[in-house]
């Protein structure tokens, strides 16, 4: 492939971190890096693909991915490191290889670049960080690491139903959900097994825990899990739904709540998530039927400061930068807010309004974070191509 020379000299330099591929250059969502790279043209920044193998914290020079619009192609560029890197690594198995992760550590000390979000979440750090806080534990529900029967057996007596969560789930996949119950025949204690499928779940009854702990073992095999307390959360039309907000810095570095959607389950199903038969729907409109409206207000209030709250906590706990996460939020039949998971590497966002202003806000943090950089050192935020 030929080097192109389409990179403005005068503007600062954002890339986008992810794989490489043998067959199509870099992996990753293809549409989401356009949207950027537009993004920040308009805004006066130039932003390129750059992955991890092409990354040599060593050498000044290193190869670009950018983007032509008018020829909707993609082409080489030979560019200056760019001052500031935006993960999007897609794959956890592809983070935690040691090669990359050598490289990642080697950036993170290299004083004239800064990386945000260098690594995906794990779900049990993230409750463990937030339950012992002050300022975020009341927005937790009680959570355990899943181990042995007695740890689910206890969670169980004290609130009757517990979902199960892989450490390292994504979009709702693994999640199981257990009920304590009495039987519907012989009216004794049992146990109900709900197994999230593709757009809808399967339901299993178990008269003992330890035959419940068997099925429950072989599902989740040598993956980790968490238990945790399953709230009776709100709902709309017979359906639950929670609340998903985006969390981003904007052009001062500060946290704010770029917006908040809501995700309504699917018919039998046990999570939110679209892509196990969740829909996208309004917050405002769901919440109303239940609290009418100035009750939504002050819901939604709530709701933005437990987020700033948590995002704060989740920073200094991780002890690294991060620029931006998705939340999942849950709101209780009497409008108490619960924090149910965290995404350091959040997916796109349908709702027009978010969408326009995450993309705006991650080259507004991106162009603070080359300001600020440059304050420090005193040098030049510009990247040369090489001529």
């Amino acid at each position: 492939m030929e080097l192109s020379s389409a990179l403005s000299i005068h503007r600062p330099l954002l890339g986008i971190l992810t794989m490489d591929d043998s067959e199509e250059l870099f992996r990753g969502n293809r549409s989401n890096f356009i949207d950027i790279i537009k993004t920040g043209t308009e805004m006066g920044v130039s932003v390129c693909v750059v992955t991890v193998k092409d990354l040599k914290p060593g050498h000044k020079k290193i190869i670009g991915y950018m983007y032509n619009p008018s020829s909707k192609s993609w082409s080489q560029q030979i560019i200056g490191i760019p001052r500031v890197l935006y993960n999007r690594i897609p794959q956890r198995e592809d983070e935690s290889d040691p090669e990359v992760q050598r490289t990642l550590q080697a950036v993170l000390k290299m004083p004239q670049v800064r990386i945000f979000n260098p690594t995906f979440f794990n779900k049990w750090s993230l409750f463990e960080w937030l339950g012992k806080a002050k300022t975020t534990a009341k927005y937790i529900p009680a959570t355990r690491r899943l181990s042995a029967s007695h740890e689910l057996e206890g969670l169980l007596k004290l609130h009757g139903s517990a979902y199960l969560k892989p450490i390292s789930g994504k979009a709702g996949k693994g999640i199981m959900k257990v009920d304590r119950c009495v039987g519907k025949v012989d009216r004794k204690l049992e146990y109900a097994l709900s197994i999230q499928e593709t757009k809808g779940s399967a339901v299993i009854r178990y008269p003992k825990i330890s035959q419940l702990w068997s099925r429950v073992k072989d599902e989740i095999g040598h993956e980790e899990y968490i238990a945790q307390q399953s709230i009776s959360i709100v709902r709309y039309k017979k359906r639950p739904f929670d609340l998903r907000l985006l969390v981003q810095k904007n052009y001062k570095g500060e946290w704010d709540v770029t917006g908040i959607g809501a995700r309504l389950a699917g018919k039998m199903s046990i999570t939110t998530h679209v892509p196990r038969g969740g829909s996208i729907d309004d917050p405002e409109k769901l919440l109303a039927a239940a609290f009418g409206l100035e009750g939504t207000k002050r819901i939604l209030l709530r709701a933005r400061k437990a987020a700033l709250a948590i995002a704060r906590q989740v920073e200094k706990k991780s002890g690294h930068m991060l620029g931006e996460m998705s939340m999942d939020m849950g709101v209780d039949i009497h409008g108490g807010i619960w924090f149910f998971e965290a995404n350091s590497k959040p997916m796109k966002f349908d709702e027009p309004q978010i969408r326009k202003k995450s993309l705006e806000r991650i080259v507004q943090y991106s162009l603070y974070l080359i300001r600020t950089s440059q304050a420090k050192t005193g040098g030049h935020s510009v990247n040369h191509p090489s001529s």
